[in-house]
């Protein structure tokens, strides 16, 4: 057999899925300085969490970055990318204040944009809220981890979980070399 032959009950979408059954770690960043501060308890932290465990992503609880340090958190994250889980969401800082700097810092480090993510994420929210496209939300990867900016409400987590619900594990599976025709 040559390196690209494989047996006759061989088949890529069990290499996807038996691949996709492999430890996935996720992250979850919420940008918020009330909360940093104790002012209140995230709530949109813990739904994209409680999603990314129930898609067998390890996932611990969610961690509360003040605005303000966003940069370093950042620096200090994607300053590693080989240690990096294979999804990481934030929650907050997409909005327009001056103290919303989660798109604007995360920009940084993208390796490739997926604009067609953030896109769909605005026509989901549209249904909800003609606010929707104010959100500057961004979606795309830092190496071979996908990364997505997600507004602090708990309704527009849902409407980011919507849209990857259907993909995430395709998106994990391409950045991880796993391509299923």
């Amino acid at each position: 057999m040559g390196k690209h032959d494989h047996p006759a009950d061989h088949n890529d979408y069990d290499d996807y899925h038996n691949q996709a059954a492999a430890p996935r770690r996720g992250l979850v960043i919420v940008a918020s300085t009330r909360a940093a501060q104790g002012v209140y308890e995230d709530e949109s932290g813990k739904t994209l969490a409680t999603w990314l465990t129930s898609r067998s992503f390890d996932t611990s609880e969610p961690v509360i970055v003040a605005d303000a340090d966003i940069p370093n958190y950042f620096a200090q994250l994607f300053g590693d990318i080989a240690s990096l889980p294979q999804v990481v969401l934030t929650t907050g800082g997409t909005g327009l204040s001056d103290d919303d700097r989660t798109v604007d810092e995360l920009a940084k480090y993208l390796t490739k944009q997926l604009p067609g993510i953030a896109m769909q994420f605005w026509q989901t929210g549209l249904h909800a809220t003609p606010l929707a496209v104010c959100s500057r939300a961004i979606a795309g990867t830092v190496g071979r981890t996908f990364v997505m900016a997600l507004p602090g409400s708990v309704s527009a987590c849902r409407d980011g979980i919507k849209v990857l619900d259907p993909i995430i594990d395709s998106l994990v599976g391409m950045l991880e070399g796993t391509h299923v025709h």
